[in-house]
């Protein structure tokens, strides 16, 4: 919005040539963002509260969690503002992309809002059906990739990392890869929202890395220096990125031990999807395995508890997902979350190696 309002007069006022940069406007995007957190933040917080929106907590899980009942939840509202209206503000808004990516993280968004308003009005852990929670989100990911095959110039042409020469063209194959990359982030995401802060502090580490990969992107000489394959407009997606890192860090302040507020399924939900779907559209889907390890290993944990429970009639792990294991184990929750975002960190930063290995 501020692009279209302020860029077309810089003619007249030269200062606003800084307008048309990608990278003043993801400073300013995320700077935006962070700022709409702390101002908004105590205010989602009282109001969560006086609305007696409070987390219900599994009898089932560690006993330590059980002093957190009553603590706000759904605080994953203030994420998806501060992350809408900064993209809306700083990006070009002419760009499909950012469209298609806000469409993903106010849809799952939506889905989350409703799961977690279920819980909180029938007083039980239990909100959404798996099945209906499931739907909802192949549902908004099938029309994600509908758009992007109709109404932007995105082609599909699958990156491999380590293999510049290998892009294979797979057409409409990737429609099922759209529906697995964007549901399978989305709930690992949340999956792994279990402590104070855990999945919040991988997400930034996240959304910095694909800050990155899409701003190189969408810089046809970068793209083209680094081999990577370029995407046409995928740049503006950085500012998303940018709006994300913002929110994820305003929302840090209030969720970081022992957190004020728990962000629930609209925020688990909705930034797992716009991982998700920036992944897809920067060509980048196959090293979110890499950058996201830790959702990918808290949804792994999962899988193959019920898998060994079922088959083998013995559980892998004390408890899944796997934080609540370190639980079980001693591990006091600061430091379980702590060492998760190293590793997270580390992660980011291996990911972001593969753009020279290949």
């Amino acid at each position: 919005m501020l692009y279209h309002l302020l860029y077309p007069l810089h003619t007249e006022f030269s200062a606003l040539y800084v307008f048309r940069f990608i990278t003043f406007r993801t400073i300013y995007a995320t700077i935006t963002a962070l700022v709409l957190s702390f101002l908004l933040g105590p205010w989602v917080i009282e109001r969560l509260s006086s609305l007696q929106i409070g987390q219900t907590i599994r009898k089932v899980g560690p006993e330590s969690h059980f002093k957190k009942e009553g603590t706000p939840t759904m605080g994953g509202t203030l994420i998806l503002i501060a992350i809408v209206l900064p993209t809306l503000l700083w990006a070009d808004l002419r760009n499909g992309y950012v469209w298609v990516a806000l469409l993903v993280t106010v849809g799952y968004g939506a889905i989350g809002f409703v799961d977690d308003y279920k819980k909180v009005k029938l007083k039980s852990s239990d909100g959404l059906s798996a099945r209906h929670k499931m739907l909802g989100q192949l549902l908004i990911a099938g029309i994600a990739g509908y758009l992007l095959f109709t109404v932007t110039p995105f082609e599909p042409v699958l990156t491999v990392p380590f293999f510049k020469g290998f892009q294979p063209n797979i057409g409409l194959f990737y429609i099922p890869l759209i529906l697995l990359v964007v549901v399978g982030s989305g709930n690992a995401v949340n999956l792994t929202d279990g402590l104070d802060g855990l999945a919040i502090g991988p997400m930034i580490s996240a959304s910095s890395a694909y800050l990155l990969f899409a701003y190189l992107a969408g810089n046809a000489k970068l793209s083209s220096y680094l081999q990577i394959g370029g995407v046409p407009g995928a740049g503006e997606l950085s500012i998303m990125c940018g709006a994300m890192v913002g929110a994820g860090l305003g929302f840090l302040w209030f969720n970081t031990y022992p957190a004020q507020v728990f962000m629930g399924d609209v925020g688990s939900l909705s930034l797992g999807g716009a991982l998700g779907i920036i992944a897809i559209i920067v060509k980048q889907e196959l090293v979110l395995v890499i950058v996201g390890g830790i959702f990918v290993v808290e949804a792994l944990s999962v899988i193959v508890q019920v898998m060994s429970f079922r088959f083998l009639g013995r559980r892998v792990f004390r408890m899944a997902p796997i934080h609540h294991h370190f639980e079980l184990k001693g591990w006091p929750e600061p430091k379980i979350i702590v060492r998760f975002w190293i590793i997270s960190i580390v992660l980011a930063l291996v990911a972001l190696s593969t753009l020279k290995l290949r």
